[in-house]
C-alpha cells in the first residue's frame, strides 16, 4: 500500500497552466476518485502522479519520498487506461506475464501469479484467447489484471469504463470496488461520472479548471457542499437553484426574485440583509404542498416506483422534483412546492460560497 501526497503540485504547457497548486494527501488503503467536467486537469493530474507526465511545480511524494525525477516504471504504481492498452498478438496469459517477464521473474512464480489472478478476475477461461476474441467487459478485466499482478503499492484508473455501456459499467463498478477491498492497495480514479464517484469513493476530490473545489468523503461533498460548483455536480438529478436576496426588514426571511418568501435555516446562517443569494434545494428534498412557491409544470416523467416532475417558477427557473412512487400530476397543470428550510442549502451569490456553517 502507498501513501501519496501532493504538495502544491502545478503544470504548465508553455504559457498554459493547467494544474495550478494542487495539495492532496490519499492515505494508504484509500479509494480516492478524481471527478469534474472535461478539460478540468484531473487526468493529467493522475499522470503526473504515475511518472507519465512532468512536474512543472510542487512535489509528488509517495511513502513520504519526493518522486519528481523517479521514473514511471519505478515508482511502484500501476496504471489502468481507457483503451486497456492490451498487445493485440499477444494471449491474455502473454499479456499478465509481460510485465513480470521483463523483471526477470522465475516462470514458476509467474505462472502461480497470473493463475491466482485470472481466477479473482474471472477470466481463467480466456487465458488463451487474444484481445480481438474479448468482450470490451473481459479486455478490461485483463487490463485491471495486468496491473494486479505487479503486486504494486497503489493503482491508478484512468476512465477506465468509459467505453463500456451502462449495464456494464455497473457491472464493472462493482468489481473494482470488491477487488479494493481484497486487495487493500490505495488506489486513485478518474472520472466525469458523479455517480461513479459517489458509489466507489472513500474520498473525491472534486476538481474545476485545475483547482480542487472540495475533497472529502462522498456525504460530506452531498450534504455539505463548499461552494456552487460542488453543489451543482454531485448529486443525480442535479441540485436546483433559486435567487433572491435576505429580506432587509426581517433577516429570517429569503425574498425570491419572484416574490415569494422562504425562511433561512435557523441558527446556521451567516449572511446579512438585503445580501444576493442563491438557494440550493435537491429534487429529493422538494415536497408538494399547497401554500408553496408556484410551479407550472411542464413535464413528467413516471417511472412505476418513482417519478420526476419538471416545472418552471414565476421567475422562470426551471426544477426538478423527485417523489416517491407514481404520481398524479400532469403537464400543464400549476402545482406548489415547499421548500424545507432544514434541506436547504445557501450560498453567496456573487463568491459561491457556502453560508450555512456546520
Amino acid at each position: 500500500m502507498a501513501n501519496i501526497e501532493l504538495r502544491n503540485v502545478v503544470k504548465r504547457f508553455g504559457a498554459l497552466e493547467v494544474i495550478r497548486g494542487v495539495d492532496l494527501q490519499i492515505e494508504h488503503g484509500e479509494f480516492c476518485v478524481f471527478v469534474g467536467p472535461s478539460g478540468c486537469g484531473k487526468s493529467t493530474l493522475l499522470r503526473m502522479i504515475s511518472g507519465l507526465e512532468d512536474i512543472t511545480g510542487g512535489e509528488v511524494l509517495i511513502d513520504g519520498k519526493p518522486v519528481n525525477n523517479v521514473s514511471a516504471a519505478e515508482r511502484g504504481l500501476s496504471m489502468v487506461f481507457q483503451s486497456y492498452a492490451l498487445y493485440p498478438h499477444m494471449s491474455v496469459r502473454q499479456n499478465l506475464s509481460f510485465g513480470l517477464e521483463n523483471v526477470r521473474t522465475p516462470k514458476d512464480v509467474i505462472d502461480a501469479k497470473v493463475r491466482d489472478v485470472a481466477t479473482m478476475l474471472q477470466i481463467d477461461q480466456l487465458l488463451e484467447r487474444r484481445p480481438k476474441e474479448l468482450s470490451g467487459g473481459q479486455r478490461q478485466r485483463v487490463a485491471i489484471g495486468r496491473a494486479v499482478v505487479r503486486e504494486p503499492l497503489g493503482f491508478l484508473f484512468d476512465e477506465p469504463l468509459s467505453n463500456l455501456d451502462a449495464e456494464l459499467r455497473v457491472e464493472m463498478r462493482g468489481e473494482i470496488s470488491s477487488l479494493h477491498r481484497r486487495l487493500g492497495n490505495s488506489m486513485i480514479y478518474v472520472t466525469h461520472d458523479q455517480v461513479e464517484a459517489m458509489t466507489m469513493a472513500d474520498k473525491i476530490a472534486v476538481l474545476r479548471a485545475g483547482l480542487v473545489e472540495q475533497y472529502g468523503r462522498p456525504l460530506e461533498l452531498y450534504n455539505r457542499p463548499a461552494n456552487l460548483f460542488v453543489a451543482g455536480f454531485i448529486g443525480s438529478p442535479k441540485m436546483n437553484f433559486l435567487e433572491g436576496r435576505i429580506s432587509a426588514d426581517d433577516p429570517a426571511e429569503i425574498v425570491l426574485d419572484s416574490g415569494e418568501r422562504l425562511r433561512v435555516p435557523a441558527g446556521k446562517f451567516s449572511g446579512g440583509p438585503d445580501q444576493r443569494v442563491t438557494i440550493g434545494i435537491r429534487p429529493t428534498d422538494l415536497d408538494l404542498s399547497g401554500d408553496g412557491i408556484r410551479l407550472d409544470v411542464g413535464g413528467v416523467e413516471q417511472l412505476g416506483g418513482e417519478s420526476h416532475i419538471f416545472g418552471t417558477t414565476a421567475d422562470g427557473r426551471k426544477l426538478t422534483l423527485h417523489t416517491q412512487g407514481q404520481t398524479p400530476v400532469a403537464i400543464g397543470e400549476e402545482i406548489r412546492i415547499s421548500v424545507p428550510s432544514d434541506r436547504m442549502h445557501l450560498f453567496d451569490t456573487q463568491s459561491g460560497k457556502t453560508l450555512l456553517s456546520e
